[in-house]
């Protein structure tokens, strides 16, 4: 494998690399809450639609600021999509994962519905034009780092990395951090200090669904035309792989993420690497989830999540 084709390769797995990190943040957050979220994917659905339809609505208007406007939308439809999951997980007491299991069928059936009603099809029109690449001036020139981090790069890149660097200040150096984590580890001694441990937790859900919202809308408007069911095909599920791959913390995800990222590339250049040109080119296309399988096998046992994280928070438990 030369340099040339290494410069050439990292710009789109960033591109696939930052749905993944900003959605498994979202995760972090609700898990270090104490709600398990398995419903990512099912928000990153409901995301991306948004995002695409605010996106396709809205370029006759404002043609260069559709696709922003589109992520905000999508981050507005993932928190609202998230209530869901808070209100059963926490005040109806219901399983978190059947919930969030079941907010995942719900986003297929819903998404398809409303693009149905709005477009008469069972997916969103093609935007004109999504998020643009854009060269980071000076930066660029840097030798080695400029071509892979400034030169020709999606601005959700940066956007990943500033919340990678907001997650670890919120949730590590701030009072609202320690309650989260308190409420993630031993919600009966959080309650004992006077911590509303409802309010926490739905504050950690609305800020995953706020997240995974975003990586929906980022994803569709960096890598598709359009909103189809099978847009996400799976990714909040490698962002939960990702999660438990970087031990519920913010640098590990970014990593994880990264890697996830790469191997999702395989698939487009694995017939100019040598030794893997001979390899079915199938193969590239499943190692995304087979690796997310691996990871979990390997890492889930070997890795300690917050404590209390899917428990029914009882206020009467001691």
């Amino acid at each position: 494998m030369n340099a040339n084709l290494i410069l050439e390769m990292f710009p789109i797995a960033l591109m696939f690399a930052a749905p993944i990190v900003i959605a498994a943040l979202g995760g972090l957050f609700s898990e270090r809450s104490g709600v398990v979220n398995i419903a990512l994917e099912g928000i990153m659905m409901v995301g991306a639609f948004a995002g695409a339809t605010a996106t396709v609505l809205l370029e006759p208007i404002m043609p260069g600021w559709a696709p922003w406007v589109g992520l905000l939308v999508g981050i507005a439809a993932g928190m609202l999509f998230s209530l869901l999951h808070a209100f059963a997980s926490i005040n109806l007491k219901a399983d978190q994962v059947i919930s969030g299991t079941a907010l995942n069928i719900l986003a297929g059936g819903l998404t398809v519905y409303l693009c149905q009603i709005i477009f008469n099809q069972q997916r969103t029109r093609a935007f004109s034009s999504g998020l643009r690449k854009m060269t980071v001036p000076l930066l660029e020139r840097i030798p080695l780092i400029g071509p892979m981090f400034f030169q020709e790069i999606y601005p959700t890149f940066y956007v990943a990395m500033a919340l990678v660097l907001l997650t670890y200040f919120v949730v590590f150096k701030t009072p609202f951090g320690l309650r989260l984590r308190s409420c993630g580890e031993h919600p009966q001694a959080a309650a004992s200090m006077g911590i509303n441990v409802y309010r926490i937790r739905y504050a950690g859900v609305v800020i995953s669904g706020a997240f995974a919202g975003l990586a929906g809308a980022t994803m569709v408007l960096t890598q598709d035309i359009q909103y189809t069911l099978s847009s996400v095909h799976g990714t909040g599920f490698i962002a939960l792989a990702s999660l438990v791959f970087g031990k519920w913390n913010p640098w590990g995800v970014l990593g994880a993420g990264f890697f996830f990222g790469f191997a999702q590339i395989l698939a487009f250049y694995a017939k100019d690497i040598t030794f893997l040109a001979a390899l079915p080119q199938e193969i590239f296309y499943i190692l995304p989830y087979v690796l997310t399988i691996v990871a979990l096998v390997v890492f889930a046992g070997k890795t300690v999540g917050p404590k209390a994280a899917g428990e029914i928070y009882d206020q009467g438990k001691r």
